[in-house]
């Protein structure tokens, strides 16, 4: 069965030599929303895309592909030319570096070459460079990788990607409540303790409302404390938003937290999200169900 031509994907091929960065390369497609699939064998390449192409959540799909085996390698050419064919758009993407650079990376790292008889890396290199041949002359943009560190790598991935795409819109931001007495999240970028505030939770009628309810908001933000602090916020991120995008990030978590997670966390949340100089904002809060016991706010 052939792939609906009414339904093409953009299909990012990544390949290359051992060592020169095509996991960094397939994890920044990951971290832009890519279906990315690993040591695919390319006689499936047609089949996941077309998978993928009945599926209206998935429109842009990643796959590894490396020379681990050799038959894989031989039907390259003839799977592109199918998804290009059934009217995909198709890259390929050919990560490169010299042989004292991969030997150096697999020397740090401590692992095998793949095609490494009896450990000799340097011979892995070599025939891995000749296998990949054919599929390095098919590859719309190589690039090597030698002189680059992992975040500089991940960068310049970053930026041929997402050409004619503004890097404020390329940064996904999530503002995260959470109770201490939960535990901080693991996850966080940025934490922020919102406990000196004053607590609703020693206020009657508020203590069963949650931090969303206006009342409660009101409670929190309404003091000095809370409105300088959102001041001060505010400006610190103004300050740090270019040099979070020039440093290629794709994601932050800015975690605020309370005692219990239900009310003042979840309104500063809430006020702080609304001020971030961010294209794209949610709002989550992890605790919100969770808080009520003694103290909890």
């Amino acid at each position: 069965m052939s792939c609906p031509a009414d339904a093409p994907l953009d299909v990012r091929i990544v390949t290359g030599l051992s060592g020169s960065g095509k996991s960094t390369a397939l994890r920044v497609l990951e971290d832009l929303g890519w279906f990315c699939v690993d040591n695919l064998p390319t006689v499936l390449a047609g089949e996941l895309v077309r998978i993928c192409s009945e599926r209206s959540d998935v429109r842009r799909v990643g796959l590894g592909i490396d020379a681990r085996e050799q038959g894989f390698i031989a039907g390259f050419p003839a799977a592109v030319r199918a998804l290009r064919a059934a009217g995909h758009a198709v890259e390929i993407l050919f990560l490169d570096a010299r042989d004292e650079a991969l030997l150096r990376r697999f020397s740090s790292t401590r692992r095998p070459h793949p095609l490494s008889p009896d450990g000799d890396v340097l011979e892995g290199v070599r025939r891995e460079r000749t296998a990949l041949g054919p599929i390095r002359a098919l590859a719309d943009r190589v690039l090597d990788t030698s002189d680059l560190t992992v975040h500089e790598l991940r960068r310049r991935i970053l930026d041929h990607l997402t050409q004619g795409v503004a890097a404020e819109q390329r940064l996904v931001v999530r503002v995260l409540s959470f109770g201490y007495k939960f535990g901080v999240p693991v996850d966080a970028d940025v934490v922020l303790d919102a406990r000196f505030l004053a607590n609703p939770y020693f206020v009657d009628e508020l203590r069963e409302r949650p931090g969303t309810d206006p009342q409660v908001a009101a409670y929190v933000l309404s003091t000095e404390e809370a409105g300088w602090f959102l001041d001060r916020l505010a400006e610190l991120f103004a300050r740090l938003w270019p040099h979070y995008l020039r440093d290629g990030r794709t994601y932050l978590t800015i975690a605020i937290g309370c005692t219990g997670g239900r009310h003042r966390s979840v309104a500063l949340a809430e006020a702080l999200a609304s001020r971030l100089p961010a294209t794209s904002v949610e709002v989550r809060h992890r605790d919100v169900e969770r808080g009520g016991a003694e103290g909890g706010g």
